[in-house]
């Protein structure tokens, strides 16, 4: 039924491989239209992933919400209805060869459990040299090639738990049982994608379900429990409208017995009323009386604080004459000081000044003796024959320093 398509684009070997995804991707479940039948039905949730796989493979562009929109009312598809979707929707106007190339990759990553495929230098181990084959990687081996073609095998490295793989610089070092194999790629991202490949595929090479598989569970169990949380939700909301039922008759119970309330509240208001009025009238009574007694002690501050203030202001008019006064008071007694100093000064210089008089009349004297003495001595000298006599009378007659005045 499958192979008998109308305006097919996939092959038969290509159908052949989607079918084993299928498988392995698909749930069993109850054919409701067979009462002890069952069929194959696929998550819309895997098919989206291979769609998009495919699709990217091919070097177009997967556009998710497009795809939601058209899965939108369907729980899972059947293999005829995800075949005429690839097929009408994303796998129209390209090669087949490219196609089936894309759909081989496919089925060797899930059905094949492939985890990654990819070219490597791999080192000799009689000859030390680096050599580029083409790997494949699954979670139980790594196996090389010579090309892409996977024709001739080359080697097969096995995988287990008690393997483990680092980096040494630019290199890859795999240890196992055996042996170190050393492997070299081309870039540095591609290393780090070989490093975390391996280390996922030493990880996954001791269970016994294989690693798509393990995925797939493990999405459904995802799916399970976003389903459960949904129906979870789901009751909730249920609940919280029956309890927003209960509470609206309630509310609408509550209004009645209110608006019972209300009537007799009413009746109950209009007293208060009257009695409200009294008691405003006597409050405004009140509060014009309030406002009576504020206005005078308003009033009384006013003239207590402008009393206060005038109080200040004689206070700082005596500070004001006091300071003053203290300085007239000094500077008197500065002036006075002065007069004292310079009447001692006049004095000092009245009594120095009498005493050069008297040291002048002294000086005075002695000069009228010495010329007086002069004339006699002149007198003696021209009476006198003998020259060196009348000298030594001369000299006999000059004042010595003993008898110069003091110095003032």
């Amino acid at each position: 039924t499958y192979l008998r398509r109308d305006n097919a684009l996939l092959s038969d070997s290509c159908v052949y491989q989607l079918f084993r995804v299928f498988c392995l991707l698909g749930d069993l479940v109850p054919d409701p239209k067979c009462q002890d039948g069952y069929q194959v039905v696929m998550h819309t949730w895997e098919a989206g992933l291979i769609s998009s796989q495919l699709v990217t493979s091919l070097a177009c562009e997967w556009d998710e919400a497009d795809y939601e929109a058209l899965v939108h009312n369907m729980s899972g598809l059947r293999l005829s209805t995800l075949l005429t979707l690839l097929e009408s929707k994303y796998l129209t106007n390209i090669d087949r060869a490219v196609v089936e190339e894309a759909v081989t990759g496919l089925s060797h990553t899930f059905v094949d459990d492939v985890i990654k495929k990819g070219c490597l230098q791999k080192k000799g181990y009689l000859l030390p040299t680096m050599r580029e084959y083409w790997f494949i990687l699954q979670p139980t081996q790594l196996a090389y090639y010579k090309n892409q073609e996977e024709r001739e095998q080359c080697g097969i490295i096995l995988l287990d738990p008690h393997c483990w793989v680092d980096s040494m610089q630019q290199r890859i070092l795999l240890h196992t049982r055996e042996r170190c194999f050393e492997f070299s790629a081309y870039d540095h991202r591609s290393r780090l994608q070989w490093l975390s490949a391996l280390q996922l595929a030493i990880s996954q090479s001791g269970g016994s379900v294989s690693y798509q598989r393990q995925q797939a569970l493990r999405r459904k169990a995802q799916r399970e429990a976003e389903s459960e949380e949904r129906r979870r939700r789901s009751s909730l909301i249920q609940d919280m409208g029956a309890q927003l039922q209960a509470e609206k008759m309630a509310r609408v119970a509550a209004e009645l017995q209110f608006r019972e309330v209300k009537i007799e509240k009413e009746k109950q208001l209009e007293q208060l009323e009257a009695l409200l009025e009294e008691e405003t009238q006597a409050k405004k009574d009140e509060e014009i009386v309030r406002n009576l007694q504020a206005r005078v002690l308003r009033e009384e501050w006013e003239k207590r604080e402008e009393l206060e203030r005038l109080q200040e202001e004689q206070r700082l008019l005596l500070e004001q004459e006091r300071e003053k006064r203290i300085e007239f008071e000094m500077r008197q007694r500065e002036k006075e000081a002065q007069l004292q100093e310079a009447e001692r000064r006049l004095r000092e210089l009245e009594e120095e000044r009498q005493k050069l008089d008297q040291e002048l009349h002294r000086a005075q004297d002695k000069i009228s003796i010495t010329e007086k003495c002069m004339s006699e001595l002149q007198s003696t000298i021209v009476k006198s024959p003998n020259p060196q006599a009348r000298v030594r009378r001369t000299m006999s007659f000059m004042p010595s320093t003993r008898d110069k005045p003091p110095r003032s």
